[in-house]
């Protein structure tokens, strides 16, 4: 019985590495090879998914999106010079790429405008998964601008790249908001959702952390602290189908068994961080996820946090 066991899973890894490059390319079979690839990762196949996400790269917005994610990953990881300017260039054409499939003829600030003036059915997906991958990457980048050069201009660059992120998702949160009921029970929309739940999660959980007197502040001015909130959205996106599913899990694990205790913010809880691990563990046996992917969840959420403090503080000294 072990020994079949152990023959499923062999096949179960060893399947990833028999696919062959597409030949076509559209939102949902991109959807399905960064899923593909984000398996081979948990399986610590990092070449393989290179390799399958490589192609695709400079055509796909999420094919961008997780080719770049693993070379930050990897820059984070290591903070070996040639890691980080590969990373920084890589993240720079995803970016681009990314951008090519956003709205035309709009900034990120009139998403919310456009969206009211015609019904949310309109909206092409490829432009609502594009300003989540865009988002996605801005905040990537902003993590590779404090890596890269410590100063208090990459805070600042850091910081702005940060707050148009955060607007990002504001704006698909609204779209996400009015699609409700119209249409939503697609895969491509799971995973939008499944996106948006991840960054306004993640965003309301952080600035929660801030203290109470900026929060008052930042709230405002617009932006949202609510730490109940933030982790209700987590733990939809963590129960979710979405393939940023567990990315949702790590930041509440992160926030259970790191944060809570480095900034003595309550107690985690640890029943709910082990509920949430063990279903991953089951199907990734072999992962390394504590020294690969949740180290990298660290890495970002800690420098984003850092760059808030710095940026939010920036802005009062000069304005107030």
């Amino acid at each position: 019985m072990a020994e079949n066991s152990e023959m499923d899973e062999d096949c179960f890894e060893d399947a990833y590495d028999r696919i062959p490059v597409a030949s076509k390319m559209d939102l949902q079979t991109s959807i399905e090879e960064c899923s593909m690839a984000l398996n081979l990762v948990l399986n610590n196949k990092f070449s393989e998914a290179l390799d399958l996400l490589k192609p695709w790269s400079k055509d796909s917005m999420y094919h961008a999106l997780g080719y770049s994610s693993i070379l930050v990953m990897q820059a984070a990881m290591t903070f070996e010079h040639k890691d980080i300017q590969t990373a920084m260039a890589t993240i720079k054409e995803a970016l681009h790429t990314c951008h090519r499939f956003r709205k035309r003829n709009s900034m990120v600030e009139s998403l919310s405008s456009l969206v009211s003036k015609q019904s949310s059915d309109r909206l092409k997906e490829e432009q609502m998964h594009a300003e989540i991958c865009y988002a996605e990457c801005l905040l990537q980048k902003a993590t590779l601008t404090f890596v890269q050069d410590e100063n208090m201009i990459s805070f600042i660059k850091g910081g702005i790249k940060i707050r148009t992120s955060y607007q990002i998702y504001k704006d698909c949160q609204h779209v996400l908001n009015m699609s409700q009921g119209v249409g939503g029970d697609t895969d491509t929309f799971a995973q939008f959702e499944g996106g948006v739940k991840l960054g306004i999660g993640s965003f309301n959980l952080m600035l929660s952390l801030l203290p109470a007197r900026i929060l008052r502040l930042l709230e405002f001015i617009g932006f949202s602290g609510n730490r109940e909130f933030g982790l209700s959205q987590l733990r939809e996106g963590a129960a979710s189908h979405s393939m940023r599913a567990i990315l949702s899990v790590l930041t509440l694990l992160l926030y259970h068994t790191y944060v809570c205790l480095i900034l003595g913010t309550g107690e985690g809880n640890l029943v709910e961080a082990e509920a949430l691990l063990e279903p991953y563990m089951e199907k990734f046996p072999k992962v390394r996820i504590y020294k690969n992917i949740y180290i990298y969840v660290i890495y970002i959420y800690t420098y984003i946090y850092i760059y808030y403090i710095l940026y939010i503080y920036y802005i009062i000294y000069i304005y107030i």
